[in-house]
């Protein structure tokens, strides 16, 4: 279930009774894709009754070793050795979504036009967060990949000035969004708005140096505008228009892009994938179910790459569609169904073997689909 990295880790920092139930827990929301509590509890396979599974659940939850620092880091470590090159810059996008009264605020690494969980914190109120929360949330990421170069990329929620000076500060690079209302500065000329740029379905433009406020003290940027033109029929509302420090027109669209990843994960967080909107968790539950998943999700996506490695992923889902430019399936799903369907052989073994005798002139091909089905198997 788990890569052996992980394990080794996992073992080290948990007793073994809480090691075998955050096995069986990330099992659960594999195959079942729920992570409220009460239904965790319902189908938790541990004989014992009902309501003392479920407070057995409830007190693991609150166990203070699960924690993204010492539990989750080290297994992101161990994704970058395999998964990333040191001479790449690491995209990381920042975003807060609502989850029920809940306002998560998440740094994410893009990933397999994805992205899993790095840092989260959940605020104390509705609405967006301030410049004191950004730095909170961030400062932890940038201590932990201080080997890495990094791209802080977000939407128009994050495109201050005051965090895009305070990133310059700490020598990282950022992409942001900003509102088309806000005034630049080119050197010589008076403020302008963005709005004002003439950008158009199909044009683009870049601003070296420019101020981006009438706020003295804050230095200069870049600016890029970029609208795609209308393809296949479809014309975007409006176009982007980017605040960075990057370099050049093409990083920074060709950055910003990948920012659509955080939005994929939490779609298969919530309603797409594991439901988690569904959750009653208080906060302290809540983190440490964001915790399980973001490790659940990591695993998926990498069994996911490995069975796509061995060329049986068709055996597992669609892989193309009529209308579409990209594979139907990501790397995370094709991990989470490719052990629903192993786990659905082992279950209708019986069944299975005697639709085999009966369909004996389809032999060839049911022989192929066990090779693929044992090597899905070595994969969990």
């Amino acid at each position: 279930m788990f890569p052996q990295s992980y394990q080794n880790h996992l073992e080290k920092q948990l007793k073994p009774a809480e090691y075998l139930t955050l096995k069986i827990l990330v099992y659960l929301l594999q195959s079942h894709r729920q992570v409220s509590i009460e239904l965790l509890a319902s189908v938790m396979p541990y004989p014992i009754q009902f309501e003392s599974r479920r407070r057995s659940l409830q007190r693991f939850l609150k166990l203070d070793c699960l924690n993204i620092e010492s539990l989750w880091f080290p297994l992101v470590k161990e994704i970058l050795k395999a998964k990333f090159k040191k001479s790449k810059p690491l995209k990381l996008a920042i975003d807060r979504t609502q989850w029920r009264s809940h306002n998560v605020f998440m740094l994410s690494l893009v990933w397999e036009k994805r992205s899993i969980p790095l840092y989260w914190r959940l605020l104390d109120k509705r609405g967006c967060s301030n410049i004191c929360e950004q730095q909170a949330l961030i400062t932890p990421v940038l201590e932990f990949l201080s080997d890495y170069e990094v791209i802080v990329l977000g939407d128009r929620e994050f495109g201050s000035v005051k965090l895009a000076s305070w990133l310059c500060q700490k020598q990282v690079k950022f992409i942001f969004r900003v509102k088309q209302g806000r005034y630049i500065q080119s050197e010589n000329s008076d403020y302008i708005l963005l709005s004002d740029l003439g950008l158009l379905p199909g044009t683009s433009f870049y601003l070296a140096e420019v101020n981006f406020t009438k706020q003295k003290g804050f230095g200069t940027f870049d600016v890029a505008g970029y609208w795609r033109r209308k393809y296949r029929g479809k014309q975007e509302d409006e176009g982007w228009y980017l605040l960075t420090n990057v370099g050049t027109f093409k990083q920074s669209i060709d950055g910003f892009k990948c920012r659509s990843g955080i939005e994929a994960m939490f779609k298969d967080c919530k309603t797409g994938g594991y439901n988690l909107e569904k959750s009653h968790a208080n906060n302290q539950r809540l983190s440490s179910l964001i915790l399980l998943i973001a490790i659940a999700y990591s695993c998926a996506v990498i069994q996911g790459q490995k069975i796509k490695t061995m060329g049986v992923h068709k055996y597992v889902g669609r892989l193309t569609e009529s209308g579409r430019s990209i594979r139907r399936h990501s790397s995370f799903w094709i991990g989470l169904y490719g052990q629903c369907w192993v786990i659905g052989m082992e279950f209708c073994q019986d069944i299975i073997t005697e639709l085999m005798r009966i369909r004996r002139n389809k032999l060839p091909f049911f022989q192929r689909g066990m090779r693929a089905m044992s090597l899905i198997l070595s994969v969990f």
